[in-house]
């Protein structure tokens, strides 16, 4: 039972509780202890003073402290309280019980305690202050007060003491309330916190349920998230959001592997279809052959680019990928790329021109970043008309080094500049034929491109695409 989240919690609502209700019942018990003692102490230290007050007038008229004890002991009575006067021996010379009811008091009236065992204690140790004792009987005992009382007869001890029996029992009856209301409260405690911890869980428990629900087949359902903005709220509003994370990363990858068959499908015919044409037919001549496997390898060469993107951007989606940080120039790797790219753009008559005026001096991995300009610049050849420019500028801009890749030609459709850099995204309607490549063709490249970008604390962006010129931009720090 104690598995359960809301047995716990009303578990230790309980348990603090209970250390809470302890220590207020055992001090407010020991407060009234206290205070009863106390109340009854003053009491009988009054009596006691008044008590030496008639003594000492009516000795005055006596001339005999004993006879002035027996005097003023019968008649003096109080309801609650006895006297009794000790000589130097611990004798009683004079005492009185309290003048209760049904009671009658005489002169020879014994008081409700051991005198003779108080008496022995007198002389055991000599009384030199004001003193009070308990001294217990049967029914509780008794509170007793002491005074010395100096004569010129005599030394003597004036003791006035009263009953504790009802105090007694009154506590009695309060550690039994206690024991009694305690326990109770307890229980009642218990049953209130498993009923508000059950009632504060229940959000926890239709997110959990609906937690279950949730599989591959319906991502698109979410936890009740309620109206209240507490932590409950909160943990469904995150678990919505893993949700939704995870739903567009599945999505992603539907579309992902969906793209990536229709991509391979295309190669992998077109080598089956050369294979099969090749074989259907009887002896060829070798020119036949030749051509047939150029298509081979043409098609072969296209699925090992698709695949090695696809490759790079699932070890980059894994975290796989590590990013190199060396001291290089930019303004080498472009010069480079733009020297790589020169046969390409030749065949397709257009001309790259680079401008790289100064030496750039950055820290980065001249690997991706040297993928990532010839994918740049294969994008804007393929999609520049024949005689056009593609003009490549490097700059400083701040802090930064702006690299900018513009090229002629159709401008991207607005509906797809919003997705230009999701995967396998390509403007097929702005360019009937491909050609010619460096890269896969399977719109690829610019979402590896971002990626590198990204990898290396830069960015890269579409500036630009109307009916003059097409341009992106690549913003990277001076420091990586």
């Amino acid at each position: 039972m104690l598995r359960s989240v809301r047995a716990r919690l009303a578990l230790w609502h309980t348990t603090v509780l209970a250390v809470l209700l302890a220590l207020v019942a055992g001090g407010a018990y020991a407060f009234v202890v206290h205070a009863t003692r106390a109340r009854t102490d003053e009491s009988v230290r009054d009596a006691l003073a008044d008590l030496r007050t008639e003594l000492l007038a009516e000795r005055a008229d006596q001339g005999s402290t004993r006879a002035a004890a027996r005097e003023v002991l019968h008649e003096i009575r109080f309801r609650t309280i006895a006297f009794i006067v000790f000589d130097a021996a611990g004798r009683v010379v004079a005492a009185s019980i309290p003048a209760a009811p049904a009671v009658t008091a005489t002169e020879d009236s014994e008081p409700p305690f051991d005198a003779v065992a108080l008496g022995r204690s007198i002389v055991t140790a000599p009384v030199a202050v004001e003193t009070a004792r308990t001294l217990p009987d049967a029914e509780g005992g008794y509170r007793v007060e002491l005074a010395p009382l100096v004569a010129a007869d005599g030394r003597f001890t004036m003791a006035a003491a009263t009953s504790i029996h009802e105090d007694m029992e009154t506590l009695a009856e309060a550690r039994t309330a206690i024991a009694i209301a305690v326990p109770l409260a307890l229980m009642l405690a218990w049953l209130g916190g498993w009923l508000l911890a059950r009632r504060s869980l229940a959000p926890m428990v239709e997110i959990r349920a609906a937690t279950a629900r949730i599989s591959a087949s319906n991502l698109s359902e979410r936890v009740p998230s309620g109206p209240n903005d507490d932590e409950v709220g909160q943990l469904a509003a995150v678990i919505n959001g893993l949700l939704d994370r995870l739903e567009r990363a599945f999505t992603q990858q539907q579309q992902f592997m969906a793209d990536a068959s229709h991509e391979l499908r295309t190669p992998v015919a077109v080598v089956k279809n050369e294979a099969s044409l090749a074989l259907s037919r009887g002896p060829r001549t070798a020119d036949e052959y030749q051509d047939a496997l150029r298509v081979v390898r043409t098609a072969a060469t296209r699925q090992q680019r698709i695949v090695d993107d696809l490759f790079f951007l699932s070890r980059a989606d894994a975290g796989e990928l590590p990013v190199r940080h060396d001291p290089l120039y930019l303004d080498e790797i472009v010069v480079e790329c733009a020297r790589e790219v020169r046969s390409l753009a030749e065949a397709k008559g257009v001309r790259v021109s680079v401008e790289a005026p100064c030496e750039s001096a950055a820290v980065g991995d001249e690997a991706l970043l040297h993928r990532l300009v010839i994918n740049l610049l294969d994008n804007a050849i393929k999609y520049s008309p024949h005689d056009a420019v593609v003009r490549v500028a490097l700059r400083r801009v701040d802090g930064t080094y702006a690299l900018s890749v513009e090229n002629g030609g159709a401008p991207i459709p607005p509906a797809t500049r919003a997705t230009l850099f999701d995967r396998f995204v390509r403007g097929d309607a702005a360019r009937p034929d491909e050609g010619d490549t460096l890269t896969s063709g399977a719109g690829l490249g610019l979402s590896i491109a971002r990626w590198i970008a990204e990898a290396h604390g830069g960015t890269l962006e579409l500036e630009r695409s109307d009916e003059h010129a097409t341009r992106f931009v690549l913003a990277l720090p001076r420091e990586s």
